[in-house]
């Protein structure tokens, strides 16, 4: 059937080829026909002459057919010149777009032939230029003249859409008519000439749902109600043909894919009547109790739904929040339960739409009701305490054991447990307070006192007997009363100056007062003077009635010179009950002035001074004070050059020539070989001197006749002194110091105990008797004693 119909398509054309062919014969005989007179007159209408110029070409526009695929060329048109007598002596020439190419002439009878197929698509005329010229010279004989060259169109190019597929949306429930989308196409052959380039669309695919407009292509709705729960996309099919949608027409399609957009049509619905929860009443209010879901098959934003508590025995216990991520409705507890006071709750929810759409609002109400279902669980709880916090308050002073108030809590379970108080000792470091176990009174341990601590804020714990672990804190806040126990005082340690000049009733001091109690029983103060002053000769008092009072001069004529410093007592009551008063003095100083008032000078000595003494005098004072001073550096001077001869303290050390033991010295006048001051024993001067290895039992005192100079030079009698005081000390047996080594000592029984003479001569002496002298002399005992025993062996 294919070629059948490919064979049909082909004899079409051969035949209106041969009748274009066929209609261009008979337009060019015409055209021969046609006589050519220069000047030539037509009568127009109404009998007007029209002047008509000479035409020197006799030729007609020219059409040719596309996509012709004849075996000859297709012959064009021809070309004739009046002047043309046949003789063959005119040459015509063929020049312009795709001439020689695609159009060549007869240079002889002017014909013109299509050498190539044709494309309208591509091209839809030509223009081209004739010229008619000698055929020996090449003069022309006429202007060259443009003509055109049309290409006539044929049905070869099918529609086309703009897009292979298309995409689109429309509302559910939509309207029948509702336009969804346009689809269009294009079709590339002439739409001038025939119905080549006619498109009619029809739908292929998607019936009964959608239909298409013939002429626009504009697609709509053909059924009323579509549900998108129930369908949400359709895929639609549109055909386009040309030749007006006859029959051999040309046809091209495209796919459309609809989806229904979601609208609100839908309520909420419940998939249960009754939900059932429980929660403990330990629970903390904001604990979720438990989720409701309502569904609606609605998406987007027309399925939001919001959930509300509209009835109930729970509506003040409870409350309801939508979770927009999963749209469920979250019961939260609102306040604290109590399992003994009320068991279980009934709540109405509501869950409704949170948009609704107007159209659709006759399809009934777009929300849902359930119950809710609530059971209190019992739980074991801790104490509670009738009150959130306590505020006490008690005198201070008070007596140790004064009762400051009572803390009352109980346990909320059905045990109803006994309860156990105490105080939370972080709180109360100091330990003030003391709480009675049982009954929860609160005692105080020492006195208080408000003006070192106004407020103590401590916690109580109460705590079941049987269950330690359950317990409760509450603060305590406890404000200690003031009573009125400090008396008032001076603000600042005053010190009043007064002038020698100041006049009767003159103020030179404002003083205030302070006190430590609070203003009920503090200000206002009330300055007095003591009654047995009252009559001051000197000053007088005024009380300002502001907490301060002032100073003032009773009388004139203040001297320096006669005294300088005045002591005024205050007395200073304040208003408190009972009230208390103390007596404070206020130091007032004389000092001498200018006629202005500005202080010059308080001091009285140099008043005196001043006034009694002439500058001769003080300068003769003050060159005996220079003499003086230089009378005792004189004398200093001469004492130190007295001492330099026999002991050098300053310019050499000479304590270094002790540092090795057993030099003998030189004897008594070698004075310069030691240290003299090392033998002066601070202890020995004052006449104490003690045992190095035990503890004297009792001291010697020295006979004063017998101690030396401490600077004596003497060394011979400062050695015989000591000695004696050495021989007549029953505490101080001879021992190892270096007081003895310079002076080897007479009529000792012990004799030399040098070991010089023992080394460098034969002695037949037994030091047997070392051994008993003790454990000072253990290690010369030894010595000697391993001596004898060598030479035994030897």
């Amino acid at each position: 059937p294919k070629m059948k119909e490919d064979n049909c398509l082909h004899a079409a054309l051969i035949c209106l080829g041969m009748l274009y062919y066929s209609h261009a014969i008979t337009t060019e005989k015409l055209n021969h026909s046609r006589p050519s007179l220069h000047g030539h007159h037509e009568k127009g209408k109404e009998g007007q002459v029209l002047h008509r110029s000479k035409r020197g070409w006799v030729w007609n526009q020219f059409f040719v057919i596309e996509e012709y695929t004849g075996p000859d060329p297709v012959l064009v048109g021809r070309l004739h010149s009046d002047i043309d007598s046949g003789d063959g002596n005119i040459k015509y020439i063929l020049s312009g777009e795709g001439a020689g190419i695609i159009f060549v002439i007869d240079d002889k009878s002017g014909n013109i032939h299509a050498t190539k197929t044709l494309d309208r698509e591509e091209r839809a005329q030509y223009t081209l230029t004739a010229q008619a010229v000698d055929r020996n010279t090449n003069r022309p004989l006429e202007p060259p003249s443009e003509f055109i060259v049309k290409v006539q169109d044929i049905n070869d190019n099918p529609p086309e859409f703009l897009h292979e597929n298309y995409h689109a949306n429309v509302p559910e429930r939509s309207n029948v008519g509702t336009s969804v989308i346009q689809v269009t196409a294009s079709d590339a052959d002439d739409p001038t000439y025939g119905n080549s380039a006619k498109l009619v669309y029809s739908i292929l695919e998607g019936q009964p749902y959608f239909s298409v407009e013939a002429q626009t292509g504009i697609i709509r709705t053909a059924l009323p109600n579509m549900d998108r729960e129930a369908k949400e996309e359709y895929h639609v099919v549109i055909q386009a043909k040309d030749m007006g949608g006859h029959m051999g027409g040309l046809s091209g399609t495209t796919k459309v894919t609809i989806t229904l957009t979601d609208v609100n049509d839908n309520p909420p619905k419940f998939p249960q009547s009754v939900y059932q929860m429980s929660v403990s009443e330990a629970a903390v209010p904001g604990e979720e109790v438990g989720r409701v879901k309502a569904k609606d098959p609605d998406i987007g934003e027309n399925g939001l739904v919001a959930y509300s508590i509209i009835d109930g025995d729970g509506m003040d216990m409870f409350e309801i929040t939508t979770d927009y991520e999963t749209q469920e409705g979250v019961v939260k507890l609102k306040k604290l339960l109590d399992f003994e006071t009320k068991k279980s709750y009934s709540l109405k929810v509501e869950a409704a739409n949170v948009h609704i759409d107007p159209k659709f609002i006759s399809n009934g109400p777009f929300k849902d009701t359930v119950t809710v279902k609530i059971s209190v669980e019992d739980a074991d709880e801790p104490p509670v305490f009738l009150k959130p916090s306590y505020i006490f308050e008690v005198q201070e002073n008070a007596a140790s054991g004064t009762v400051v108030g009572k803390v009352h809590a109980k346990d909320p379970d059905a045990a109803n447990s006994a309860i156990r108080y105490s105080i939370d000792r972080h709180t109360d470091l100091e330990r003030y307070f003391i709480i009675n176990a049982e009954d929860g009174n609160i005692k105080t341990i020492k006195a208080l006192d408000r003006e070192e601590i106004a407020w103590h804020n401590i916690s109580v714990f109460a705590v079941e007997v049987h269950k330690q672990h359950q317990e409760a804190k509450v603060p305590v806040a406890i404000k200690v009363v003031d009573v009125n126990d400090n008396p008032p005082k001076f603000a600042a340690a005053y010190e009043a100056f007064v002038c020698e000049n100041a006049r009767t009733n003159q103020q030179f001091i404002t003083i205030s007062a302070d006190d430590k109690d609070d203003s009920a029983n503090g200000p206002r103060f009330i300055f007095s003077l003591p009654p047995e002053i009252i009559h001051n000769p000197n000053f007088t008092l005024r009380d300002n009635r502001d907490n301060t009072a002032s100073v003032l001069v009773r009388r004139e004529g203040f001297s320096r010179q006669k005294q300088d410093l005045y002591l005024l007592p205050i007395v200073i009551n304040d208003g408190g009950l009972p009230p208390l008063s103390s007596t404070n003095t206020l130091t007032i100083r004389v000092c001498g002035c200018d006629s202005n008032g500005s202080l010059l000078s308080c001091n009285a000595e140099a008043y005196i001074l001043n006034a009694g003494l002439s500058t001769g005098a003080l300068i003769a004072i003050l060159a005996c004070i220079v003499i003086l001073l230089v009378i005792v550096v004189l004398f200093v001077t001469l004492k130190r050059q007295k001492k330099e001869p026999l002991i050098v303290f300053e310019e050499e050390d000479v304590r270094e020539n002790i540092i090795t033991y057993d030099d003998e010295g030189g004897g008594e006048e070698d004075t310069e070989a030691f240290d003299i001051a090392t033998l002066q024993n601070p202890d020995g001067i004052n006449g104490f001197i003690p045992r190095k290895d035990i503890k004297p039992e009792y001291q010697y005192m020295p006979r004063p006749g017998l101690r030396p100079a401490p600077n004596s030079v003497d060394v011979d009698d400062f050695i015989n002194t000591r000695i004696q005081e050495a021989d007549n000390d029953p505490t101080a047996p001879p021992y190892d110091s270096i007081q003895i080594y310079g002076y080897e000592g007479r009529g000792s029984v012990a004799g030399s105990l040098s070991s010089l003479e023992s080394a460098t001569t034969d002695s037949d002496l037994d030091y047997d008797y070392l051994q008993n002298w003790g454990p000072r002399f253990k290690k010369l005992a030894d010595l000697y004693g391993s001596k004898d025993t060598f030479d035994d062996d030897s």
